[in-house]
């Protein structure tokens, strides 16, 4: 029975978590008010749903216990009497819940856009909204954004802080606000992909789920704003990558790297549908990183098998990237496509100098790179003891057997040895 309820509530939890927290935050106007309420409810199914059975509606109940619970703290706290007033007049049932304006009926995308507030650096705009809305976790939001978990908790309280002291209102902001605040809707929808596509721990490499959302929430954002470039490139990138999703893992789990994938295996559709978007944005003649990436992703979707990969071209690109936005990834994904066009040597060179900066330090990708350009440089003990660092740095299951096989396959004896 306990397994029944427990595996129920985190069904709920996926299915309606964003909904719940959406819904709230319209109608109470408090954003940390709504996920506190929210998260109540689930800590009070796990209790009651196994005393009473899991009810015939989850959502409804789920619904309800939050929404008593925002009126009991709202009730509660006298300085916000006149919002409690408003609030529990408002407040619908669940089958009651009034439709989204018609401009974004998505409650997810709505709540995207209302979390991305302008008042905020870009910064704190896609940490708050990562965690509040989209739910990721601090460990996953400090490795997308790049920043030691310490940095990360200073940077949204300091988010959340700012957005009290302003009194910012939680809301929709008008249609013409809408392009102003996409920079940031596009960089949460990328690395709610970029989690999903390679997760930072547990079994599974892939997490389908996010995956799935980040390609909706994109689609209907590209629907929002039909003209702009970068938002159409994002979109390309996002099925780009997805149309290849399938052949990265074997029947195992295991971890395939592109080269030996079997690209019988890609969405065909997925990469037409890509490469056309991504055709479309360039046409708009204001080429951004989003547009340039999946430049980049199509050469290799493109490709018909990884020999006759356009890796100079790849490179070219790579280095047009580090001038549109310059990061240490970028930089560090640079020094592999250089390294696979001009050779290993040069892509070391490139990796130094990513290496020096400090800024990948912790990241086990850096030691993964530097053991693969050491591995086709046959220095195999230097090698060597780049897997094993990037071993000790990896959280994600299925990479940690990649990172171990590679590691065999140097610490054995040279192929033309092998029996």
């Amino acid at each position: 029975m306990t397994f029944t309820v427990d595996a129920a509530v985190a069904g709920a939890f996926r299915r309606e978590y964003h909904q719940l927290v959406g819904g709230l935050v319209g109608l109470t106007r408090d954003r940390d008010l709504a996920e506190d309420c929210v998260q109540e409810a689930f800590a009070a199914a796990l209790e009651r749903w196994r005393r009473e059975g899991v009810p015939r509606r989850p959502g409804a109940w789920l619904t309800t216990v939050a929404r008593n619970r925002a009126v009991d703290r709202l009730r509660h706290e006298t300085v916000r009497a006149a919002r409690l007033r408003e609030a529990a007049a408002i407040l619908p049932a669940y089958d009651e819940l009034p439709p989204a304006p018609p401009l974004i009926r998505d409650v997810q995308l709505r709540l995207i856009f209302t979390c991305c507030h302008p008042a905020l650096s870009l910064p704190s705009q896609v940490a708050l909204t990562l965690r509040t809305v989209v739910g990721l976790g601090p460990a996953e939001i400090a490795r997308a954004l790049l920043v030691p978990p310490g940095t990360l908790a200073q940077r949204l309280v300091r988010a959340r802080r700012s957005v009290r002291e302003a009194g910012l209102r939680c809301e929709l902001p008008p249609a013409a606000e809408l392009p102003g605040r996409a920079t940031a809707v596009r960089a949460v929808l990328y690395l709610l992909f970029t989690e999903g596509y390679a997760a930072t721990a547990g079994a599974d490499l892939v997490r389908r789920g996010l995956c799935a959302e980040a390609v909706r929430l994109a689609r209907l954002l590209a629907r929002l704003l039909p003209d702009d470039p970068e938002t159409l490139g994002l979109l390309a990138l996002l099925l780009l990558h997805e149309a290849r999703r399938d052949a990265r893992t074997d029947a195992h789990g295991d971890l395939v790297p592109l080269e030996r994938q079997d690209r019988r295996r890609w969405d065909r559709g997925r990469v037409a549908e890509g490469v056309g978007l991504l055709d479309r944005a360039l046409r708009g003649g204001r080429p951004g990183p989003y547009q340039v990436q999946a430049a980049i992703v199509a050469c290799h979707a493109t490709a018909p098998d990884a020999a006759r990969t356009d890796w100079a071209q790849i490179a070219g690109l790579y280095a047009e990237l580090v001038e549109l936005a310059p990061s240490a990834v970028v930089r560090l994904n640079r020094a592999v496509a250089v390294g696979m066009a001009h050779g290993p040597q040069r892509g070391l060179a490139l990796l130094e100098q990513v290496e020096r900066s400090g800024e990948l330090a912790g990241n086990h990708l850096v030691p993964a790179v530097r053991a693969d350009l050491l591995r086709r440089l046959d220095r195999r003990g230097e090698a060597a003891g780049a897997y094993r660092r990037a071993l000790d740095l990896a959280g994600n299951d299925a990479e940690r057997r990649y990172l171990r096989g590679r590691l065999a396959e140097v610490t054995g004896p040279p192929r033309d040895q092998a029996k």
